[in-house]
């Protein structure tokens, strides 16, 4: 499906892509072909796609799986992709907004991410026990946080929360001329799998969901030190029984230095934020 037929299609299906909804359609037979090489389906892959869009995809990753969930926001296209893809048993497209349904059962999940909706998206499906493989197309400067390139700026929330539950294995960057409309931002396409030695403390919801907010409320201070950027966090939680001196106590107590946030890996991170579980 070149830039060409793209086009007539959307025109046919009175739709104009939506920025918003990140409706940049795919044009490229040959990063076609790579995102199926980095899938490396299976007949007993369950593969969640999101953002299934005109199926340039679906329907050669349903000739290689056992079933095809496409999760699609926009109705005019679960029409066309229903219509299109009737063909096949194994594919079925669901209309919804994914962060806000529940999501069937799967093993993989393969998306051209919304650029509006990344970091939420990320969460609910991947800072999980259990998480599927990710292939994603997604931001550079994004994949450049996951892929921890050494350079503290690109250290992050979601750097952290990323490798804490998953391991990144491939990479390639992928040009904006790909997609019609063509996108304003730089492209990479990744493959993450799930960790096999993810942090114990990580094994429950509740662990899980203080885990994150700790990084979440450390990391805008992350050229502070440590004891700081703990002190503002239990302060937007109004926990303000832990005093400077009672964080730095804590820290010592467990053979932690008072260094800067950036400074520390995500190991050490999940320790600190044990410390300060309640």
């Amino acid at each position: 499906m070149n830039k060409k037929e793209v086009q007539l299609i959307l025109k046919q299906l009175g739709i104009i892509p939506n920025k918003m909804l990140g409706q940049n359609f795919l044009t490229d037979k040959n990063v076609v072909k790579k995102i199926i090489k980095f899938s490396e389906v299976s007949q007993n892959d369950i593969i969640l796609e999101i953002g299934p869009g005109l199926g340039i995809l679906t329907g050669e990753l349903a000739d290689l799986s056992k079933k095809i969930y496409g999760i699609e926001i926009d109705n005019r296209l679960c029409s066309y992709l229903k219509d299109k893809l009737s063909i096949y048993d194994n594919i079925e497209i669901i209309h919804g907004d994914v962060l806000d349904i529940e999501l069937p059962n799967h093993n993989k999940v393969i998306s051209n991410i919304p650029y509006t909706i990344t970091g939420p998206l990320i969460d609910k499906i991947f800072f999980n026990i259990n998480s599927p493989k990710g292939i994603l197309l997604l931001e550079k400067s994004i994949a450049n946080r996951i892929f921890l390139s050494g350079n503290y700026k690109d250290y992050s929330r979601i750097s952290i929360g990323v490798n804490a539950f998953m391991k990144p294995v491939l990479r390639s960057d992928i040009s904006r001329q790909s997609f019609y409309p063509i996108p304003k931002i730089e492209l990479s396409l990744i493959k993450i799998v799930p960790r096999d030695d993810i942090h114990p403390f990580l094994s429950e919801k509740d662990s899980i969901n203080f885990f994150l907010k700790f990084v979440a409320g450390i990391m805008p201070y992350k050229n502070k030190n440590i004891v700081n950027g703990i002190g503002y966090f239990l302060k937007n939680l109004n926990a303000n029984h832990h005093t400077r001196e009672k964080i730095l106590e804590i820290l010592y107590k467990n053979n932690f230095e008072n260094k800067k946030v950036f400074s520390f890996n995500i190991e050490e991170l999940i320790e600190i934020s044990k410390l300060f579980y309640y």
